[in-house]
């Protein structure tokens, strides 16, 4: 019974606390007392009560716009929206920070935070990539601008780990229009992702997709049209073995190469059958 007393008392107690609290809030709120509000915004802030200094913050910003107090608002305005996970805000307010302040101490960490924001907001690979993109060059900007920063490592990393994102898109796509028998837009995409992503993961394999692409467009062609398209095959497959002569595929790669020289061979002997005289 006391123990339930208690329990009751310490919940009635919490009770009013939350509701003087939030009544001095709705107050403070309505305070033409710029100052105090200044204060209790940092206040709010250092408690981890990011929402209440965000909304206190843009009451005053303005109020303050030109002063000597305007950075450091602007800077607890970045952060808050930063801590509360608003990523998307926090990276435009980053950036319009570093825009205003360049010279500022905080210009190179908050460039940084400013590209990190929108590596935070990249979606899965399957996804569209716009934001994906746009932190590459955020993160490559911050290299060019920052060279000799000790954030330089973790950038180059990161832009390595969306490059990954981008490069799993582009042979993903690959690969589906190789499994609903596209061959052509197959070829040209995993032709592509070689292209725009040197040295990719994903190079060994996407030689295998064109050789697999070739042989199998040959193999559901016309007769006529075979021969000829199982040379891409035959071209694929020395491609293939020229930049990973001990490939994991190789097996198969050998089969499809045996399969397409017969066909390659059946032909010039029925050129040759056709050719010769009565």
């Amino acid at each position: 019974m006391i123990k339930s007393n208690r329990c009751f008392l310490l919940c009635t107690l919490f009770i009013f606390f939350i509701v003087v609290s939030c009544t001095k809030y709705q107050q403070l709120l309505r305070s033409d007392d710029h100052e105090l509000k200044y204060k209790k915004a940092l206040e709010y802030y250092e408690d981890e009560q990011y929402d209440r200094t965000i909304r206190l913050l843009s009451d005053i910003m303005p109020v303050y716009r030109g002063t000597d107090k305007a950075e450091e608002l602007n800077y607890y305005n970045a952060m808050a929206h930063y801590k509360q996970g608003d990523y998307i805000m926090a990276s435009h307010y980053f950036e319009t920070f570093v825009s205003s302040y360049p010279r500022s101490e905080h210009a190179e960490k908050f460039s940084f935070l400013s590209a990190y924001c929108k590596y935070l907001e990249s979606p899965r690979y399957s996804l569209d990539q716009s934001v994906t993109r746009e932190a590459i060059q955020e993160l490559q900007n911050f290299i060019n601008r920052y060279p000799n920063s000790d954030k330089v490592s973790e950038a180059n990393d990161l832009i390595d780990e969306l490059r990954f994102k981008l490069e799993k898109k582009r042979f993903e796509k690959a690969r589906l229009y190789y499994a609903i028998n596209d061959f052509r837009a197959a070829v040209r995409t995993f032709d592509n992702l070689i292209k725009d992503f040197p040295g990719t993961a994903f190079e060994e394999e996407a030689l295998f997709y064109i050789l697999k692409s070739y042989h199998d467009f040959a193999r559901m062609s016309i007769a006529e049209r075979q021969p000829e398209r199982y040379e891409k095959a035959v071209e694929a497959y020395d491609r293939l073995i020229s930049n990973f002569p001990e490939t994991k595929f190789i097996n198969e790669a050998d089969k499809m190469l045996e399969n397409a020289k017969k066909h390659i061979k059946d032909k010039d002997l029925d050129d040759i059958i056709v050719s010769e005289p009565n």
